[in-house]
């Protein structure tokens, strides 16, 4: 490919940015040796320093394998990347995947049907006064859309952390730190999820009681409305 020249304003983020779009885009498969550290300077007119930053941002996201010495090899993504990859800016429309934000939807619906089983099974006694503060926080920040979103993932995490499910836990973080996760939901179906305060409120009541089951069908009910509309 022939490499656009970076501004100088931050070197390493054009290097990386497109060579992780022609990953994305095919002009490069899976076991694929990238060009050198060398003539990746040389195309993009920068240091190497900047090409080496590069190069290890997009091992940490799983899509080249950089050899000590030796050549880059570009890994498949659909073996090697994590959750990462599908909240990085602009990424998903360059995955070859149809439906991305459906899916990311219907993971964050699992992912929270089953926290919020496991919270009201073992989570402790503060937590689920952790989780009814919350509810009540949310609720009191009706109607401004704005402040109900930022309050409903308070909620969520303090559900996520009585859950006692790290791995569950980070991949909320991951989630919620990405646009992709609630920004491509059609607006009526995100505004009357935020808005249904008494079905948040049934479901603080349910993890409150313990009761394990409804806790999990009430949170399903609440985050699968956005995955179905997508």
């Amino acid at each position: 490919m022939e490499f656009v020249p970076a501004s100088r304003t931050s070197v390493s983020d054009h290097v990386f940015a497109q060579l992780r779009d022609a990953i994305l885009a095919g002009e490069y498969r899976p076991d694929d040796s990238l060009p050198s550290e060398r003539d990746l300077a040389a195309g993009f007119a920068v240091n190497r320093h900047a090409v080496r930053e590069a190069l290890r941002r997009l091992q940490q996201l799983g899509l080249v394998r950089v050899a000590q010495g030796g050549a880059t090899k570009v890994l498949d993504w659909r073996e090697h990347a994590g959750l990462d990859l599908a909240m990085a800016a602009g990424v998903q429309d360059l995955l070859p995947v149809e439906h991305l934000v459906r899916d990311v939807l219907e993971m964050r619906a699992c992912l929270g049907a089953d926290a919020a089983r496991l919270c009201a099974r073992r989570g402790r006694e503060a937590d689920k006064a952790a989780v009814a503060a919350a509810v009540e926080a949310y609720a009191a920040e009706a109607p401004d859309l704005e402040r109900m979103g930022a309050a409903n993932i308070v909620l969520w995490r303090a559900i996520l952390l009585g859950s006692g499910n790290t791995a569950y836990l980070l991949a909320f973080n991951s989630l919620v730190g990405g646009a992709l996760a609630v920004g491509r939901v059609p607006a009526a179906h995100r505004t009357a999820e935020l808005l249904d305060v008494a079905g948040h409120r049934r479901l603080g009541e349910y993890i409150a009681a313990g009761d394990a089951a409804a806790a999990e069908v009430q949170a399903a009910t609440l985050l699968n409305a956005p995955a179905a509309a997508v």
